[in-house]
């Protein structure tokens, strides 16, 4: 029994040493913490507004697509061979982004398209903090709440400015 119980701890300590020491497991920690945290933020956002794609929805976008690029890394793979992980979250993640747009036959307009851009740039986000470009993550954060925040001041003045046209000349 005992050599039966040595074999499963090597076994358990094996499989679990993917983290070598207290460094690497407060970076894996931190990219993916970040990744959630920035993700939440923009999800948030979308939830407070009304949006199907809210808080959870989008945490899990950034932290999946941080943990798609950061093992890889882990693993050896050359920062320039992650290009292909990329190409594969952005399809991927473009596909998560589909199913949000909605086109309804009775109405000439398209709903979900900013729901979709803003899950397709939650990925990136991810990736950014996965890929330990923690800063670029953060300003890509800063900057789409503020073009988030403007939605409402950009669609009344694009209602006027149709009005507008819509109006005959004196």
């Amino acid at each position: 029994m005992a050599g039966f119980l040595d074999t499963v701890g090597e076994v358990l300590a094996q499989e679990f040493s993917d983290i070598p020491d207290a460094g690497e497991a407060t970076r894996i920690l931190l990219r993916l913490g970040i990744a959630a945290l920035l993700g939440g933020l923009l999800g948030l956002e979308r939830e407070r507004s009304g949006h199907a794609a809210g808080i959870r929805t989008h945490m899990l976008v950034s932290m999946g697509a941080a943990l798609f690029v950061l093992v890889p890394l882990q693993s050896g793979v050359e920062q320039t061979d992650i290009s292909r992980v990329v190409q594969g979250i952005v399809a991927g993640v473009g596909f998560l982004g589909a199913g949000t747009i909605l086109k309804d036959s009775s109405s000439p307009h398209v709903r979900g398209l900013t729901t979709a851009a803003g899950i397709w740039l939650t990925a990136a986000i991810g990736m950014a903090a996965g890929l330990g470009r923690e800063t670029t993550a953060v300003l890509s954060t800063v900057l789409a709440l503020v073009v988030l925040s403007l939605e409402p001041v950009l669609g009344r003045l694009a209602q006027r400015l149709r009005r507008v046209r819509r109006e005959p000349l004196p």
